[in-house]
């Protein structure tokens, strides 16, 4: 349970998540917990984690042990994705059923991620897909996408993405019994590319 988004706008990059973890009824605040973000850097790539608690940790592990995967561009963060895959399989003792009629193995996660390329999101089998101007995935993602929608067009300026994005956030916050506050957030300047 949680609201992370992403967003951009006016050359930005920015990807903002709450700090709320809850096992079933029972909530861990920000105040209780010793390691409450749920935004994850790698190299110049920030990730955000929706999903079972257990990915943030896996994620992280593997990563560190892996600093050959980037994630740039939808092609690499496939690939790295694919590869990673396995691993979570040999090494973390993923469970990857989900439905019996799944056309590929599950990754079991879903992941927003942030860096110079732009914005994207990977889904539990391997999905990418590349947002334009912002998304939101998690159990509050329904009402940070409304308030994000409704502000995208307001906001202008190299602080407009991480406004947006506070938005986004607040929004499932006030609304979502499986979001909390205080938030985390990181911002990235778009190369040319990607602008």
């Amino acid at each position: 349970m949680t609201t992370i988004v992403v967003v951009k706008k006016d050359g930005m990059v920015v990807i903002a998540g709450d700090t709320l973890t809850t096992f079933g009824s029972t909530r861990l605040g920000s105040v209780h917990d010793a390691a409450p973000e749920k935004l994850l850097k790698h190299g110049d790539t920030y990730f955000g984690i929706a999903g079972s608690a257990a990915h943030q940790l896996v994620l992280e592990s593997l990563l560190k042990r892996h600093p050959e995967f980037t994630f740039h561009g939808r092609e690499e963060i496939y690939e790295s994705f694919r590869k990673i895959h396995p691993l979570l399989k040999d090494e973390a003792f993923l469970n990857t059923k989900e439905e019996e009629d799944d056309a590929y193995e599950s990754s079991q996660l879903t992941a927003l991620v942030v860096n110079a390329s732009g914005i994207f999101g990977v889904y539990s089998m391997r999905e990418v897909f590349e947002f334009e101007r912002f998304w939101s995935i998690g159990s509050g993602r329904d009402f940070a996408l409304g308030a994000m929608y409704a502000v995208y067009d307001l906001h202008k300026g190299r602080k407009a993405a991480e406004e947006i994005a506070r938005m986004g956030v607040l929004a499932g916050a006030e609304y979502d019994t499986g979001t909390g506050l205080p938030m985390n957030l990181a911002s990235v300047k778009l190369n040319a590319k990607a602008r």
